[in-house]
């Protein structure tokens, strides 16, 4: 037999012993808080079974249809022992209410052999609470953790029950009902932590203290891996951990695993009782992860406009940079907080960014402007020296902030877009020289 169904099963004879003790002391003192305790035992004895029955499943190794092991049928226990728990306490609440409102005749005896039988419960109710409570330490068992704290609330409750009899016994006989009422209060309390605490785990909400110790185990690495997603639950006493890294898209596979070997050996050095599972990806090129990045931007209402994005790799992560044109009208204020609203978007949408920098700019309404007639030839030769040939279109509009050039000029259809770009520069700084006092020149190139 493993330990730790020796220790469920000593928890099961301790409770038929503390049922007969309190129950037939009860009686005979009809001292409602010993009547209580011996329901509270009552209790106990069906949670130590549960214990029981959950541990001898919980130990069961995983299978085919329990990749993950049978922990949580520890959790489904401690659960039913919390249910118990609150109907057995609301019930002696209710009688307690009804005895000190004077609605019930009562009468409590309490003699010499009262307080024996409660040394005896109460020497009982701390042996077992140590033994539940190093055997849950040493094996990480919830279903133990939770005999522990329910011996322990078993004690405190006993020793109000011995407060409450030494009130009865120097002519106080409601501070018996007191100290039932008081021990339903504390067994509720407890119950609904039980409740709250094993539900979590059954609705795999994330340990937030598993969860910050395995990130910060992550970024601790050196040289340094991106992590792109980290999932941690718990079940039985033991961290599942769910993490996918980049690596370099060039890396080899022998680079791969090991990197998932140190985040490995990492998170079982903060978490030594986690099984982790870690999936390699390799990192985007810059070019998707520029993509994604504008489309997650632009999304947000009221960018006019982004330019100036630079995607950088720093320190082993991704980091983004880019201008926003927003609404010249707005506040500094708004402008603020529409520029985090693109933060929280780009960071949310791509993973591998760690971290947004936004530089704004008001957005320019549209100007007025008219065709004008200007000297064509500056513009014409300077087109001419640097393609080789004259625009196919050449216009001059006026603006509130002065001329602008619109030329259209025809290049090599083989040649490629960078170098196209190249040449559209070029030509725009030859006018801008050739005419001074044009304000602004925007080049179309085709083939």
């Amino acid at each position: 037999m493993s330990p730790q169904r020796r220790t469920a099963l000593v928890s099961v004879g301790a409770a038929c012993v503390l049922i007969v003790v309190k129950l037939v002391a009860g009686l005979a003192s009809s001292s409602l808080g010993l009547l209580a305790e011996a329901a509270h035992s009552g209790t106990d004895l069906a949670a130590a079974l549960l214990t029981f029955f959950a541990i001898s499943v919980a130990v069961r190794p995983a299978d085919e249809g329990h990749p993950y092991g049978h922990g949580k049928a520890q959790h489904l226990a401690a659960l039913a022992e919390a249910g118990f728990l609150i109907v057995v306490s609301l019930f002696i609440a209710g009688v307690a209410v009804a005895r000190l409102a004077g609605a019930v005749d009562f009468e409590v005896e309490a003699s010499w052999w009262t307080f024996a039988a409660i040394g005896l419960v109460i020497a009982i109710d701390v042996s077992r609470t140590t033994v539940s409570l190093r055997a849950a330490r040493r094996y990480r068992s919830d279903a133990l953790l939770a005999n522990a704290l329910h011996f322990g609330s078993d004690l405190v409750g006993t020793l109000a029950v011995l407060a409450g009899l030494s009130a009865a016994a120097f002519g106080l006989p409601e501070g018996d009902a007191a100290a039932a009422l008081f021990v339903a209060v504390l067994v509720i309390l407890a119950a609904a932590r039980l409740i709250r605490r094993n539900v979590n785990v059954l609705m795999d909400r994330s340990p937030v203290d598993a969860e910050d110790a395995a990130r910060q185990a992550i970024a601790a690495l050196r040289p340094p891996v991106e992590l792109r997603r980290l999932r941690v639950r718990e079940s039985g006493g033991m961290h599942f951990a769910d993490v996918v890294i980049g690596i370099a898209p060039g890396a080899a596979v022998g680079q791969g695993h090991a990197a998932a070997d140190r985040v490995e050996d990492a998170l079982r050095e903060r978490l030594p009782d986690a099984d982790v599972v870690v999936h390699v990806e390799p990192r985007a090129a810059e070019a998707e992860v520029r993509e994604r990045v504008l489309a997650a931007a632009v999304g947000v209402p009221q960018v006019r406009e982004i330019h100036n994005l630079s995607v950088l790799e720093v320190g082993g992560g991704v980091e983004v940079a880019l201008h926003l044109k927003l609404p010249g009208d707005l506040t500094l204020e708004q402008a603020h907080g529409i520029a985090e609203d693109v933060e929280r978007a780009i960071l949310g949408a791509v993973l591998e960014v760690r971290d947004v920098r936004t530089h704004l700019e008001p957005f320019k309404e549209i100007a007025s402007g008219e065709e004008v007639l200007f000297d064509e030839s500056a513009v014409a030769r300077a087109v001419s020296e640097e393609t080789g040939s004259p625009p196919r279109e050449l216009r001059f509009v006026r603006t509130d902030a002065g001329i602008v050039v619109f030329l259209t000029v025809a290049l090599g259809g083989e040649g490629s877009l960078a170098d196209a770009h190249g040449r559209a520069s070029a030509v725009e700084e030859r006018v801008r020289r050739a005419v001074p006092e044009v304000v602004d020149v925007v080049v179309h190139t085709e083939p």
